[in-house]
């Protein structure tokens, strides 16, 4: 993060910060160093897959798996509390190749004490598959997921050869009080943001269900990457901001770049 001098850069702006309530804080920590005032209304909340089977018997036959690739912090959340569940100790996982989506799930990874051997240069999925090409055939692969999700990693992985069981560890929803919370911030003046974060498509899609009129005013939408952007785009939602590295600190730096 570039370090800015004098005023702080983002005073006297409002942003929306729309991420889970568990994990608003890091986004919302960093734009309220920069001077910013945050508001958080979750766009998003993390439940409980409708069953942990499928996850559960994986992790029991970890010793057939060749690689376990995890596209979210929520995933290796997941996993954790599964592993702690069924007694199985993190390094029944050692003999796996990882691949980590970005660096937030890395870190993560790396707490259980395993090995992360791929982070893609971009964080998104079409990343995944390009770093794996050459690795994977005749391989079988665990993907841990959300209920809810691309496809775009177990299709182009089956292209390249590799069989991959993919399995849900978590599914995202929409928070009940969030509606009412949200158009309320939106038609008053005095406190509608001047810019909206959107870290995830399911935040996206979740903002354009609970918003009678979500372009209503001058909020601008900040988009985390290529993969949002697009779900906004779709949504009909404008992308005035873009983060150029797909993380928080990412996201953030391109906020401020697009204020100076």
């Amino acid at each position: 993060m570039t370090k800015h001098a004098n005023k702080p850069p983002l005073k006297g702006l409002r942003i929306l910060v729309g991420r889970a309530r568990h994990q608003a804080a890091k986004l919302s920590g960093e734009l309220e160093k920069l001077g910013a005032e945050v508001i958080e209304i979750p766009l998003i909340e993390i439940r409980p897959p409708k069953s942990y089977e499928p996850l559960d018997a994986a992790l029991k036959q970890a010793s057939a798996y060749d690689w376990l690739i995890l596209t979210s912090v929520n995933g290796v959340e997941a996993l954790s509390r599964r592993l702690e569940q069924l007694n199985l100790k993190s390094s029944s996982l050692k003999h796996l190749r990882i691949a980590a989506i970005g660096p937030a799930t890395a870190r993560d990874i790396k707490k259980l004490g395993l090995e992360v051997n791929i982070v893609p240069k971009e964080y998104v999925a079409e990343s995944v598959v390009e770093s794996l090409k050459g690795k994977v055939r005749g391989k079988l692969v665990l993907l841990v997921r959300a209920r809810v999700a691309r496809d775009v990693i177990p299709r182009e992985l089956r292209k390249l050869g590799a069989k991959v069981d993919v399995v849900e560890a978590y599914e995202t929803g929409v928070p009940k009080t969030s509606r009412a919370e949200l158009r309320r911030l939106l038609s008053d003046l005095q406190r509608r943001p001047h810019i909206a974060t959107f870290t995830s498509s399911s935040m996206a899609k979740n903002f354009a269900a609970l918003t009678s009129n979500p372009r209503s005013g001058t909020l601008r939408f900040a988009s985390i990457g290529p993969v949002t952007s697009a779900t906004l785009r779709e949504l009909g939602l404008p992308v005035d901001i873009e983060a150029r590295i797909y993380t928080i600190p990412g996201l953030v730096e391109s906020i401020v770049q697009s204020v100076r």
